[in-house]
């Protein structure tokens, strides 16, 4: 698929966009030889992510493994991995021996980590969030590791400021915010002390027509819930552009970490984004709140400058959302909470 779709009809068509292997994902992983390990797979992102690894290795050779490793508590998420061509193991990665079982692997992508419920269940999260990449990065010291973090890691900052850059200090707001930057310190702590190349990647906010901030918006708008203002501005970023990147960033991994945001280029309105599905869905949309004058934004400058601008635009996204909402499109009832201002999730 060299163009984009007007529209998309259904999963299938869906997925093989979120997947298509394009000349620069090729290229890179050609660069980067050797099996490709992801752990956390079973998430939102992880089966797309698996998917077009190993599309883009059929196309640009030679045969290597990508292995997906998850607790796969919906069995159906292993079964299409397989039946892609993805090995997947099924484990608790934090379960003692766990990590030594696994295979050893040039290239790894960690994606598990645990944002909802963190609240009332915060020693879970620190464990998940920050002792886990700790044992990640020193069992794969002799490996290229990225390591997918947050834009939560930084404080809200102005509207108009364009987001903040990876020069921003870290002031992460609430527990899981605040492990989630145990992570990255934990990781750097060990990239340092063997010499590990990684990439962090501070992702905020991926979405593809099953979930994400677009979607949680048309949902209210199409079902005259009010949609609330006060964080009134927020980054996407096509979910198949992501992948993208995340797979490329293999090639910049370096000691100390290299940092990237991930996001899109927009400072996005969400009273925008309100009223433009309002106009294609055909609806009237209740709007509360007022727009704080700061909000979680994040300047992805640095990743566009070696990776390129993003693929799909904003109101492309909105359009393929908008259209999936009005004809019934299956999705994962996974709200973002993009709203929350106070960092309990």
């Amino acid at each position: 698929m060299t163009t984009l779709p007007d529209l998309i009809e259904d999963e299938e068509q869906l997925d093989d966009l979120l997947t298509h292997p394009t000349d620069d994902v090729v290229e890179a992983l050609a660069n980067v030889p050797g099996d490709i390990l992801i752990l956390g797979v079973g998430g939102k992102m992880g089966p797309t992510l698996a998917r077009l690894a190993c599309r883009a290795i059929e196309r640009g050779g030679p045969k290597r493994r990508v292995v997906g490793v998850s607790r796969f508590s919906d069995r159906s998420v292993e079964q299409r991995l397989r039946a892609a061509g993805i090995e997947t193991i099924g484990c608790d990665l934090l379960d003692d021996g766990a990590l030594d079982s696994l295979p050893d692997a040039p290239n790894v992508i960690f994606m598990a980590g645990r944002k909802f419920g963190s609240s009332g269940a915060e020693p879970l999260t620190w464990a998940m969030n920050t002792y886990l990449p700790g044992q990640v990065a020193r069992r794969y010291r002799t490996s290229r590791l990225v390591i997918f973090s947050t834009g939560n890691v930084y404080p809200l900052v102005p509207v108009a400021s364009g987001g903040a850059t990876e020069d921003q200090p870290a002031d992460p707001i609430g527990e899981y915010a605040q492990s989630c930057l145990g992570r990255e310190r934990i990781v750097s702590f060990f990239s340092e002390r063997y010499g590990t190349p990684v990439t962090i990647l501070r992702l905020n906010y991926a979405i593809d027509l099953r979930y994400g901030i677009l979607l949680d918006v048309a949902q209210k708008v199409w079902t005259g819930e009010p949609v609330d203002l006060t964080m009134g501005n927020a980054n996407v970023i096509w979910q198949g552009d992501a992948n993208r990147i995340a797979l490329r960033s293999l090639t910049v991994c370096a000691c100390p970490p290299a940092v990237l945001n991930l996001t899109g280029p927009e400072t996005v309105s969400i009273r925008y984004v309100a009223t433009r599905f309002g106009q294609l869905l055909g609806r009237t949309p209740t709007l509360v709140g007022t727009e704080a004058p700061t909000a979680l934004l994040s300047n992805a400058a640095r990743a566009y400058s070696l990776f390129g601008y993003p693929r799909v635009t904003l109101d492309q996204m909105i359009r393929w959302v908008a259209h999936w909402v009005a004809t019934g499109g299956r999705v994962l009832g996974k709200p973002t909470h993009f709203e929350v201002r106070d960092g309990k999730f």
